[in-house]
């Protein structure tokens, strides 16, 4: 028997996520599943990290792929594919929909899906069967099938305009229909005997189609929060509330996740469903975190006790709940849709990176918002503070310059108190020590890699752990 393990356990505060330890048999692998070969058309990889090995002892590390490059075809068509699920009987809740999704966008989520995907297919014990399902028709599994919806479509679609093959026209009343009788699913393939795991770069339609729905959930969480936060710009543009209004923001937003809703249910395992539900409600519960850190006696709700280690506390867990939740159980997600059985390591390592790399993302960008020009959001520097919060450099500031105590108290609300806590920030090594947890959490994610096998997608997981801590946008 062989023990999966990565030490240590999550703690409420400022420690990284680790693996639970998992007990499974001993598997062997394949040659292709632990080999690299290089082939022609390779994706152009990343040579700056590794070349101040080149110059110690021993042989520089195998080049690494560069994540967006290794599947730029797959999330070009991803995106373009996704607006096909947005048409709407209102076309300007289409429009407003589909505003975020032509910006310029890094897509990490939906990256991390596919990454996840191709670093994970082949080693489930249920892979075959998620082959077989994505290859046969009528199993449910294809792209066919996945767009077709399980309820008749006319009910399902109601009166739509814009699918007017699918829709009932409400000028008559609506009659009974003689139920169809239900379609046989063909019988599965028999159980291979004694097959060797056998890694895969393939991707599934389900993952792909999991990858749109994490997508979707994300854009629709940008569009409340820009109205929550009374954000005016959006990755250097107008937000959607300054374009269009709040109400239209806040409903597009509600529609969004209707539309994720249903394309969930076809997905076919209930895990899945489980996981990406409870990411919707994690998000409004970190919404409430941060209004309840904010505006408690206008929203009646009982104030959270300023004291410094309850604030570090609630504000970890205010940024797995908004960001992380959807990173870890959307790459977890992943791994089940590929075959991934209870038991098996894969989805246990997925979580584990996914919540420790959003954490790590999170604070950089609270990082962001106090250097140059704009964070990663797109919104001014300061905005944080603008908003009354304080993120990871304000609290370790408060460490070192106990007079940020009550700025943080008041919410930075009297005049020059922005500017003051900028100063404070400047003044302590509050950046420079949520760089540091940043890197720690990253570092983590990236331990947590060591049980998969070699692969492409493994290397560009490895790749992003780095790329998280060092960008500056």
């Amino acid at each position: 028997m062989r023990r999966w393990s990565v030490a240590g356990v999550c703690t409420p505060c400022r420690r990284s996520y680790s693996l639970p330890t998992v007990t499974r048999p001993s598997r062997k692998y394949s040659i292709q599943a632990q080999t690299k070969t290089a082939t022609p058309g390779q994706p152009d990889v990343l040579l700056a990290h590794d070349q101040t090995l080149k110059d110690g002892l021993g042989p520089a590390p195998p080049a690494r792929p560069d994540p967006y490059k290794l599947l730029a075809p797959q999330l070009e068509h991803l995106r373009g594919t996704l607006l096909n699920l947005l048409g709407s009987s209102h076309p300007s809740l289409t429009e407003i929909a589909k505003y975020y999704f032509l910006h310029p966008s890094k897509q990490l989520r939906p990256l991390l899906v596919l990454l996840w995907s191709q670093a994970t297919n082949g080693l489930g014990g249920g892979w075959h069967m998620k082959k077989w399902a994505a290859e046969c028709e009528g199993a449910g599994g294809r792209t066919e099938d996945l767009d077709r919806p399980l309820t008749r479509p006319d009910v399902l679609n109601d009166w739509n305009p814009n699918m007017p093959e699918h829709t009932a026209s409400f000028h008559n009343s609506f009659s009974l229909q003689t139920p169809r009788t239900p379609l046989q699913p063909p019988l599965p393939p028999p159980l291979p005997s004694h097959e060797t795991p056998t890694l895969t770069a393939s991707l599934l339609p389900t993952q792909i189609r999991l990858a749109q729905i994490v997508e979707m959930i994300h854009v629709a969480s940008l569009l409340h929060d820009d109205v929550i936060d009374v954000s005016s710009l959006r990755r250097g543009a107008p937000s959607a509330p300054a374009a269009f209004g709040n109400k239209l923001t806040i409903l597009a937003g509600d529609f969004l996740l209707g539309r994720t809703s249903a394309a969930l249910s076809r997905l076919g395992e209930n895990e899945v469903v489980e996981l990406i539900a409870s990411v919707i409600a994690n998000l409004v519960e970190g919404e409430i975190l941060q209004l309840k850190s904010v505006h408690a006696e206008e929203l009646g709700l009982v104030r959270t006790p300023s004291v410094g280690s309850e604030n570090w506390a609630i504000y970890l867990q205010k940024t797995y709940l908004k960001t992380a939740s959807l990173m870890a159980k959307g790459s977890r997600a992943a791994v089940v849709l590929g075959g991934c059985r209870e038991g098996e390591v894969w989805k246990e390592v997925a979580y584990a990176y996914g919540r420790n790399l959003g954490i790590a993302f999170q604070l950089v960008d609270d990082v962001l918002d106090y250097e140059a020009g704009e964070s990663t959001l797109g919104k001014p520097g300061g905005a944080d503070l603008k908003l009354g919060l304080a993120t990871g450099p304000a609290l370790f500031a408060w460490e070192e310059h106990p007079e940020m105590g009550p700025l943080i108290k008041r919410k930075f609300e009297q005049e020059g108190d922005v500017e003051l806590a900028r100063d404070l920030v400047r003044r302590s090594s509050g950046v420079e020590r949520t760089r540091d947890l940043a890197r720690a959490h990253a570092e983590k994610a990236r331990e947590v890699l060591a049980v998969l096998p070699d692969s492409d997608a493994k290397g560009a997981l490895e790749v992003l752990t780095e790329r998280v801590v060092k960008r500056t946008w």
